[in-house]
């Protein structure tokens, strides 16, 4: 069924020209839509559609981030070739039936951790999807096991709704992989600037990522977040067992040990900030 916002008027006669399209969506306030879909509402054959959608295409007036899915452009973006990612981020992922979080540096910039601006829009999902540009937008894709352990939160778009870390797994995320946040010296400029963070938060998301992620948060919060509450956190970095973990897994693997954390510390941190 062609989606419930579309207005009455449009899904019962089915003629919407299709030099029209993106505009007589917006006006019922949905920006996507599928080939079957756009097929439907301008009552053409799919030949004709597909035609229509590749002029419309060229003109900068919808974009296809997705196999078989479109997104209109308002006037104001036609220069980007695209929308802003948290507008169709959703809904794409729906369509690609991927269960996903917007992350890393994307999500710290949503924070308020937005110091060095991420270039990239940046997105955790379960599984594996290939990086893909549009316009200006690149999406940049990382896989893990555990997106359905980690907290999240919906936020509110122009186009309706999408998720996004929490201020707590955005930070334990970009120490599990810190290149994804720029190295390990932004990751702490992050930690400043992010706001406020719950221990106890912290503590128990920081397990699924790893002992070393574990330490290395640890190790982060004493030096950079003295305010956050660090006791459960080292409870479950057990730094009396194993082996030093490295502060920096790119780095040299040779240093000072911090024996509170068991980290060894092989690269300088310097934060921005």
């Amino acid at each position: 069924m062609v989606g419930a916002t579309l207005s009455r008027r449009h899904t019962e006669v089915g003629r919407i020209p299709p030099s029209e399209l993106p505009e007589a969506l917006i006006s019922e306030g949905r920006y996507w839509a599928t080939t079957r879909e756009l097929t439907v509402l301008t009552g053409s054959t799919p030949s004709s559609t597909r035609q229509a959608i590749a002029r419309l295409r060229l003109q900068g007036r919808l974009f296809s981030p997705a196999r078989g899915f479109y997104v209109m452009v308002p006037p104001e973006y036609r220069d980007w070739g695209a929308v802003p990612g948290e507008w169709f981020i959703d809904a794409m992922m729906k369509h690609l039936n991927r269960d996903y979080y917007v992350s890393f540096l994307t999500a710290a910039a949503m924070h308020g951790a937005s110091h060095q601006a991420p270039q990239t829009f940046q997105v955790m999902t379960a599984r594996y999807l290939p990086h893909r540009d549009v316009g200006r937008v690149l999406l940049r894709f990382t896989t893990s096991d555990h997106v359905s352990d980690m907290a999240v939160e919906q936020r509110a778009t122009r186009t309706g709704y999408f998720t996004l870390a929490t201020r707590e797994t955005t930070v334990v995320d970009l120490v599990w992989h810190s290149r994804a946040g720029g190295g390990i010296s932004n990751v702490a400029t992050v930690l400043k600037e992010i706001g406020e963070l719950d221990g106890d938060r912290l503590a128990r998301l920081a397990p699924p990522r790893g002992r070393a992620t574990v330490r290395r948060l640890g190790w982060l919060l004493a030096r950079f977040r003295p305010d956050v509450d660090s006791h459960w956190l080292q409870v479950v970095a057990r730094p009396r067992d194993g082996e030093p973990v490295l502060l920096s897994p790119s780095a040299p693997k040779r240093g000072p040990v911090d024996k509170g954390w068991a980290v060894v510390v092989n690269s300088a941190v310097e934060p921005d900030v």
